[in-house]
């Protein structure tokens, strides 16, 4: 059985998919808050995916999809205070992450 679980950079500030860094949810939220929002996320792509040939209710579940992302951190403003830079959907490889990589 093969391990479905996505490595992460060591800093914690991504999950890295098909050699693509992705943000990871902002490690301060109490797990019962992430977990609330992932239940809204997944409500949301749900409502996405049931919405197919209405236009607008597309529009209305993506914009869940997208509040619920930026709740968890994982779009919107970074969750780090460091000054950081942002290497959210980048390759891996283009990025200082990439040597370990």
């Amino acid at each position: 059985m093969r391990d479905t679980t996505p490595r992460k950079t060591p800093d914690g500030r991504y999950i890295i998919v098909d050699g693509r860094l992705w943000r990871a949810s902002n490690p301060a939220l109490s797990e019962e808050r992430r977990q609330h929002l992932v239940n809204e996320l997944m409500d949301a792509r749900r409502a996405v995916r049931d919405a197919k040939g209405d236009p607008d209710k597309v529009k209305a579940a993506r914009a869940k999809v997208h509040e619920a992302k930026v709740a968890l951190g994982e779009r919107g403003p970074v969750w780090w205070d460091d000054g950081a830079p942002d290497y959210n959907r980048k390759l891996v490889k283009n990025t200082p992450y990439g040597d370990g990589y």
